[in-house]
This record gives structure tokens, C-alpha cells and sequence, in this order.
């Protein structure tokens, strides 16, 4: 389990410096895909360097499996990071690479790194530099994953990946973390991106984390439907039913409500509808209402 306490950052000056991260709190339990999203320059990426020890804190605590993380070469055994500026030793090969983490991490997997990369038609000895953005970014995947290591970072995760190559490596990272019980937290200013496959997400807005959810409990207390009734009616029809949001376009409303769904869907259908469905929300719809409820505005914090 990640425990992070109180953390600040601030790049430059104290008085005249940019604070990064301000007081941020989170708990990230083992064994889950955890994603962290916010728009570019919200921190991310310094809050991954920090607590993979890369960046020194300024205060607070970063606690793995209950131990601080600074100059803990034992805990740092349990952690892999690939950061959004992926750094490639000139002139290395992927086997050279691999080697290279081979090295450092006491249960890498020669043998599985060979594998991801013949499934993804990576020429083990070909110079790095010659790769294209994207398969520079899909040798430094496999190789995290080879490291075996209990704590998986990814900033950015699938930048420059093309879309089949994306899906494939999201069933890999889904693949290893049910077997392995390994605990993936990727990055990314798309919350698109990552609801397919995260089990946890947290929303990181101005040094802090604003709001974090498992992604089954988001999707189970909320619900859309779709109504039209005979005689005429307005948003104070329903005004006792407490919904989230109404909108009417002609004849049809589209509400949101929260929770209790099987009395809802009872008072509604006492109404005698001509129309009445429920619709799937998508995650961005979900983050968008919980936001609007804690006071603010998605578009702010995303665009």
C-alpha cells in the first residue's frame, strides 16, 4: 500500500518559487490499477518522482508497505518507474536495455522481456535511437514490466502509441497485475484513456488531490435516464426525486441521479411514461457531475 501524507513540492524560492504539490493526502491500496489524471502542469509527474525517490520532498511522508521511501534502497527494489521523458543510454540495443535493468532488479525476467518483444516485433538488437517514438516508449514498457517489481509506475503510459498497440499493451498491464499482484499507477491528462482499465481514480487539481473513487462504486451509485410523459411537465416534476442534473431537448428529459435506483425507477414508473430508458454514463460524464457537486468545474480542470 501507497501512503502519502501530507506532501509538498516547490520548484525554485519558498517566497518566490512554484508550489507544485500543497498538502496532497492519498492512499492507494495493493494490487489495483490506480489512475492519476489532471491537466498538464497539475504535478503529476513530480508527485511520481517523488515518491519513487527521484525528487526530494520539501515535507510530509511517503510510506510504501508502511516505510518511507527516501534513501531506502530496500523498498526502492519494489519500485519501477518510466517517466513521461524517457531516458535511452546512447547507442544501447533493447538487449542492451534490458540488461541494464537486469542489473538493478533482483527478479527481472529475461525470458518474459523476449517474449513481450517478439509479440510486439521489437528487434532485440537494434539500436534504440533508430526507433520511432512509439516503439522507444514500447521497449521501456516491457522492460518495466520485466523488472517483476511489486510497484509499477507509468507517466504518460501510452503516449505515441498507436491504437492496437495501445489495447495490447492495456491487456498486458491488466494481464500482469492480476497475476503478479502487482500495483500499476499511470498517469494522464485523458480520463478516456485510462477508464477501461483502472480500478481506482484520483483526480490531481492544483497540488492536491481534489477527488478520488473506485471506479465500481462511481458506476453503481449513478445512473441517467430518459423519460417522457404524456401531459406536459418540467424539471419540478421530478424536484422530489433530488436529481443531479435535468435537461430537456423537445418532448424527451435526460435526468441523473445518485443512488437509489430501484425507488427511483418505482416513482417513474408511477408516472406512466411514454418513453423510459436508462443509459450508461461514461466515466468523464460521472467525474463531471461528482465535480459539479464538490463545487467545481470540469472543463477548468481538464481543458
Amino acid at each position: 500500500m501507497i501512503e502519502i501524507k501530507n506532501l509538498n513540492k516547490t520548484f525554485g524560492d519558498s517566497r518566490n518559487g512554484k508550489k507544485v504539490l500543497d498538502g496532497l493526502n492519498s492512499v492507494i491500496q495493493s494490487n489495483c490499477m490506480y489512475g492519476l489524471i489532471g491537466a498538464n502542469g497539475a504535478g503529476k509527474s513530480t508527485l511520481l518522482r517523488i515518491i519513487n525517490d527521484v525528487y526530494q520532498k520539501d515535507s510530509g511522508s511517503v510510506l510504501i508497505d508502511g516505510e518511507e521511501v527516501a534513501n531506502n534502497e530496500r523498498v526502492k527494489q519494489k519500485l519501477a518507474f518510466l517517466p513521461d521523458d524517457m531516458y535511452l543510454i546512447p547507442g544501447y540495443t533493447l538487449l542492451d536495455m534490458a540488461s541494464y535493468y537486469n542489473a538493478m532488479y533482483d527478479n527481472f525476467d529475461m525470458e518474459y522481456l523476449k517474449q513481450l518483444a517478439s509479440n510486439l516485433k521489437l528487434d532485440l538488437n537494434a539500436k534504440l535511437d533508430t526507433f520511432s517514438k512509439g516503439m522507444k516508449r514500447q521497449c521501456m514498457l516491457i522492460c518495466i514490466l520485466a523488472t517483476n517489481a511489486e510497484y509499477m509506475f507509468f507517466d504518460e503510459t501510452f503516449d505515441g502509441l498507436d491504437p492496437v498497440v495501445r489495447n495490447y499493451m492495456k491487456k498486458i498491464l491488466s494481464k500482469h497485475m492480476s497475476e503478479k499482484n502487482t500495483t500499476i499507477i499511470m498517469t494522464s491528462h485523458n480520463l478516456r484513456e485510462l477508464e477501461d482499465i483502472c480500478d481506482n481514480l484520483g483526480v490531481l487539481y492544483k497540488g492536491g488531490i481534489l477527488f478520488e473513487s473506485d471506479i465500481d462504486t462511481l458506476k453503481t451509485q449513478m445512473f441517467k435516464v430518459q423519460i417522457a410523459l404524456k401531459e406536459d411537465f418540467s424539471e419540478e416534476t421530478f424536484r422530489y426525486l433530488n436529481p443531479l442534473s435535468y435537461k430537456k431537448t423537445g418532448s424527451i428529459a435526460t435526468l441523473i441521479f445518485r443512488n437509489d435506483r430501484e425507488k427511483i425507477e418505482k416513482a417513474l414508473r408511477e408516472m406512466n411514461p411514454v418513453v423510459f430508458d436508462f443509459i450508461g454514463l461514461t466515466l468523464e460524464e460521472i467525474f463531471i457531475y461528482e465535480m459539479e457537486g464538490i463545487g467545481y468545474e470540469y472543463n477548468e480542470i481538464f481543458q
